[in-house]
């Protein structure tokens, strides 16, 4: 019994250890299987690894190549710039050499032919001196003088030639540069005509006012005529109604009443009221039109020569001249040319074109009050710049542009010359037209010396004037007298074709209101 159970203890233990031994193999095997596959699978992290890190080796040198063809590309392009700007800059500089290769072959051939000159020039001394000397011997043979004499003979002589020869040469200068001047001066002028080319249309003593048909002539004259009356008396113009169809002619001299009368004419008609009280409403109107008419034409004036800052008073005078003329010739027109030719001619000799314009449209100021106030325009004009602060330069040119003063500048001769020019163009003046005018405001002027009269207009072409009397100062007895005295001062005065009819005119008028 004993002997089973220490066989069996003994087996037990036999297959204890035994189970020891495989159960250690077995684990020793698993060991080894584990450490294989961890070392397989580091072998294979690895590779792995390598292979990324070649990848990314291959994508980071293909990186670099593109960027290093890149700048190479940038670096070609900037040089192939840089060196065709280098090609432009050798080629100028190659035409330069060549342009100064040029002007030294000119200015050597200069010298060159200086050299020729200067070696004729000493030939030709030589053989004054040669000539000299020959002369020097045989006056020494023929007068047997001494050489001092010989030489103070032959020192006169010389000088007497050489202040001969200077005189003919500046005699010759002289001729020259007048002539130089003569040929300066003419283009200067026909090129500042060339430049300013003026439409000249010479005024007219009437204007015609369209009527929308035959029946207005009737309106227009009224009952009576008292229509046509009440217009030619406060107006001043003379209305011709004759068989010309759908017109009436308005005859005077003074272009501003003529112009009043055609606005207020219109716009009677179109208003198709037309009484004494209207009439007079619609003349005070169109006065008051053609107040700022001449105001506008003289800042379009102004704008037109580009002169500024011009008192707005002489503005004014500047848009009167619209309405007055000069030998036919529209005197605000006249001072438009003469201002820009003015700004030719100064711009030609580098001159201040802006005063010389200034000066140009200023000169005939004046004329826009002559008739108005005593004096010629010249002095009037003289009084009216220095009134409105104008400068001494402008002043002188507009008293010396008919040569009353000597001119104390070159504008001053510049603005004589530019209105020179305006009057003398073609077709600018008529010498008729203004003695007919002339012959008209010397018939008001005769009428308006007389005392008690208010204010006179010449109409019918000269052949009447009608003498508007104040009634308070003038009775109806001292009207035969008073029209006698001014007929009999006309025919003294004046000299004219036909007859003057003197119509004096006398009317009181009173005014009340109901309240």
């Amino acid at each position: 019994m004993t002997v089973y159970v220490l066989i069996a203890v003994a087996a037990a233990i036999v297959a204890g250890g035994a189970c020891w031994i495989i159960s250690g193999k077995y684990q020793q095997k698993l060991s080894k299987e584990k450490i294989g596959g961890a070392e397989e699978k580091a072998r294979q992290i690895i590779d792995d690894a390598l292979k990324q890190a070649e990848t990314k080796k291959r994508e980071s040198l293909l990186e670099v190549k593109e960027e290093s063809i890149k700048t190479k590309n940038e670096l070609d392009k900037e040089i192939k710039e840089r060196r065709a700007e280098a090609q432009r800059f050798e080629r100028r500089i190659q035409q330069k050499e060549e342009s100064v290769d040029k002007k030294a072959e000119a200015i050597e051939k200069k010298e060159a032919g200086l050299q020729q000159k200067e070696k004729e020039l000493d030939k030709l001394k030589a053989e004054v001196s040669k000539l000299n000397e020959q002369r020097l011997h045989e006056l020494e043979r023929i007068s047997g003088l001494t050489s001092e004499q010989a030489k103070e003979y032959l020192l006169k002589t010389v000088e007497e030639d050489v202040k001969h020869e200077m005189a003919v040469m500046i005699k010759e200068m002289e001729n020259r540069a007048k002539e130089e001047a003569d040929k300066k001066a003419k283009e200067y002028v026909v090129g500042a005509i060339q430049k300013c080319a003026a439409d000249h249309c010479s005024e007219t003593t009437i204007s015609v006012v369209q009527l929308p048909n035959d029946e207005m002539k009737g309106r227009i004259i009224g009952r009576e005529g008292r229509n046509i009356r009440t217009i030619e008396t406060m107006t001043g113009v003379d209305l011709i109604i004759d068989d010309t169809p759908e017109a009436v002619v308005l005859s005077g001299f003074d272009p501003v009443r003529r112009e009043v009368a055609r606005i207020a004419l219109e716009k009677l008609i179109i208003d198709g009221r037309i009484h004494p009280a209207r009439i007079e409403e619609m003349v005070e109107k169109a006065q008051k039109e053609v107040e700022n008419i001449m105001k506008e034409a003289g800042e379009s004036a102004t704008l037109e020569v580009g002169v500024h800052g011009i008192h707005p008073e002489l503005v004014k005078l500047l848009g009167k001249m619209k309405y007055r003329t000069s030998y036919g010739q529209n005197v605000l027109k006249h001072s438009i040319e003469v201002a820009q030719l003015s700004g030719l001619l100064a711009a030609e000799l580098g001159l201040d074109v802006r005063v010389a314009k200034r000066a140009g449209l200023l000169h005939d100021i004046g004329k826009a009050v002559d008739h108005e106030m005593e004096g010629s325009h010249i002095q009037l004009g003289v009084e009216l710049c220095r009134k409105y602060k104008e400068s001494a330069t402008v002043i002188n040119a507009v008293e010396a542009h008919h040569g009353d003063v000597e001119p104390q500048t070159l504008i001053a001769c510049i603005v004589q010359a530019a209105d020179a020019i305006s009057a003398s163009r073609p077709g600018a003046r008529r010498e008729t037209l203004e003695t007919y005018t002339t012959r008209l405001k010397q018939l008001e002027d005769i009428a308006n010396e007389f005392k008690g009269v208010d204010k006179s207009f010449a109409i019918q072409a000269g052949r009447e004037i009608r003498v508007m009397v104040v009634p308070e100062q003038v009775s109806d007895a001292d009207m035969v007298l008073l029209a006698r005295d001014i007929s009999k001062k006309i025919e003294s005065d004046m000299e004219y074709p036909g007859q003057v009819k003197v119509n004096v005119i006398r009317e009181s008028r009173v005014t009340d209101y109901a309240k």
